[in-house]
């Protein structure tokens, strides 16, 4: 596998990276304006589209339209109507044998894989409830630093949109489909941005689970990202991508009619299911590490003709999920997953509640 070209509008940032992928000991690829010019020049097999947040269904169509397989970093779109409009083209293309495929790299750690293949075999009971929470800081000069940060338009949204939809797939990915979400959100430690620095929902799940969505880019100097996934017959943490907790009744050990208050923790013997080896990156130093595991899935799922592990269609519920938190909050209200889908809210204007300003 080669990099055949590179495709930016903005000459100097191609330059730049074809610099650091030479300086790396790779053979420095050639660098295009559009992606119509990259395709006639260069054999291209599949586009990886890391640009602004609102390009990338008008870049993804027009990869799939060129028949190339395509990846689209996090988050598939800022517009829900778009990306439910790739999705379409990306079931088309499917049928083609083209695959489409969105990041979520956190699908493939160790911790995530033993969480949602317990989830698969029902070792944790009922579902009945859920806490994620993505407590990170950034700083003014993070969003000062390009123009489209912090921007409905190109960012699609703040800390829940940028920072957390990763957080909100992997809540979707453990417990299911969701009904119904109630969300709050607020600017609250920044200014001269139109989105949320803080986000907070409840919400309801098919299987009648309930969950509590947090994320913010103001928990000064930055916390952890943990998902608590809690059952009938077990529970899971899974903090800043480590196992930190695993109990299920199926592999014994202690038992209490009143808990074991944090006791009998599995975690260790659990993750032995799955071996190291097998989910780190080949150089341990590189930090996408996740990246690398998802794009191994990628060029398998391209080689044995089927789907990828992470779809179009779970990156669109996975932005549903986000923008219904935003009509939910703009509204005041609860709001049903499935109207949200459906496009109910599609001409609503989403707004972030107050600011550090209004709050002063």
């Amino acid at each position: 596998m080669r990099i055949a070209a590179l495709v930016d509008a903005i000459p100097a940032a191609a330059e730049s990276l074809a610099d650091f992928i030479e300086k790396n000991g790779g053979e420095r690829p050639p660098q295009y304006p559009t992606l119509a010019e990259a395709f006639a020049a260069e054999d291209i097999d599949l586009v990886a589209l890391a640009t602004p947040s609102g390009l990338h269904i008008q870049q993804g169509l027009e990869v799939l339209a060129a028949g190339k397989h395509v990846v689209i970093e996090k988050p598939l779109d800022v517009d829900l109507t778009r990306a439910q409009e790739i999705e379409a083209a990306a079931k088309e293309a499917a049928a083609k044998g083209i695959v489409a495929s969105v990041i979520s790299q956190h699908r493939f750690d160790q911790s995530s894989v033993a969480v949602a293949d317990a989830v698969t075999k029902g070792r944790f009971g009922r579902l009945t409830s859920a806490i994620a929470s993505v407590a990170w800081w950034r700083s003014q000069g993070y969003y000062d630093s390009g123009d489209w940060r912090g921007t409905w338009s190109m960012d699609g949204g703040g800390a829940l949109m940028n920072q957390g939809v990763h957080t909100v797939d992997l809540l979707l990915w453990f417990m299911g489909r969701p009904v119904e979400i109630h969300a709050h959100t607020a600017r609250l430690a920044h200014e001269r941005i139109e989105v949320e620095d803080t986000a907070v929902a409840t919400v309801t799940f098919e299987n009648g689970g309930l969950a509590v969505l947090h994320a913010t880019t103001a928990a000064y100097p930055g916390l952890t990202v943990r998902v608590q996934l809690m059952g009938s017959e077990g529970s899971a943490v899974v903090d800043n991508d480590r196992l930190e907790y695993f109990h299920s009744k199926d592999a014994g050990g202690e038992s209490a009619d009143m808990g074991l208050q944090g006791g009998g923790n599995q975690a260790e013997q659990e993750l032995a299911r799955y071996p190291e080896e097998d989910y780190k990156a080949a150089d341990p130093t590189v930090y996408p590490a996740g990246h690398v595991r998802q794009y191994r899935d990628i060029l398998s799922a391209i080689a044995d003709g089927r789907q990828a592990g992470v779809t179009v269609s779970d990156a669109v519920n996975a932005l549903a999920a986000v923008r219904s938190v935003y009509v939910s909050a703009t509204l005041g209200q609860p709001v049903l997953f499935d109207d949200v889908l459906a496009g109910k809210y599609n001409d609503l204007e989403v707004r972030t509640g107050s600011s550090a300003a209004e709050s002063a």
